[in-house]
């Protein structure tokens, strides 16, 4: 009984925190979405819409983690390799911490000062993440050189079709 007692409370934990494919793959972002804002190392405020401006005209590859992130942390050494093979291409990384000073402590600890990093400080629940279905990290996306979303959903950088869009909108 207690065997069966534990299958079903595992059954029904794991159905909030596992991840599945949105059944809607957008290609674009709301006015609300693009509104969301975030922090930068210095804690100045940036919105999503000013994050994308910056990088108009580049192929955009965007990586959401935490230091928390067991699987995110797995991810890190493939998506420097990704980042690496890729120099036309800019990667922004949004970080899922839970604190400023965590986020802080994280970039330091696993070296990513130098990339270009956000964190948001309303925390996982807000309307950019709602609005792109973000349920699990590790999570990337692929952004075109028009600001629309080229690839929706990836939960590792090993996946063949962000490289694979990569390469068709580069050519």
């Amino acid at each position: 009984m207690k065997k069966l007692l534990l299958i079903l409370m595992m059954g029904i934990f794991g159905l909030g925190c596992s991840q599945q494919t949105p059944k809607v793959l957008k290609t674009s972002f709301s006015k609300e979405a693009l509104n969301q804002k975030l922090e930068d190392e210095e804690g100045k405020s940036i919105t999503i819409q000013q994050i994308l401006d910056q990088h108009k005209g580049k192929v955009l590859v965007i990586d959401f983690w935490a230091g928390w992130c067991r699987d995110c942390l797995k991810a890190l050494p493939k998506a420097e390799e990704l980042e690496k093979n890729n120099p036309n291409v800019d990667f922004v990384f949004l970080s899922l911490e839970r604190s400023k000073e965590k986020f802080d402590q994280s970039l330091e600890r696993f070296t990513m000062n130098e990339k270009e990093n956000y964190w948001f400080a309303s925390g996982w629940k807000n309307e950019f993440n709602d609005y792109i279905d973000l349920n699990w990290i590790p999570r990337y996306m692929v952004i075109d050189q028009k600001s629309a979303i080229a690839k929706y959903y990836a939960i590792s950088p090993e996946d063949p079709e962000i490289q694979a869009t990569i390469d068709k909108l580069l050519k």
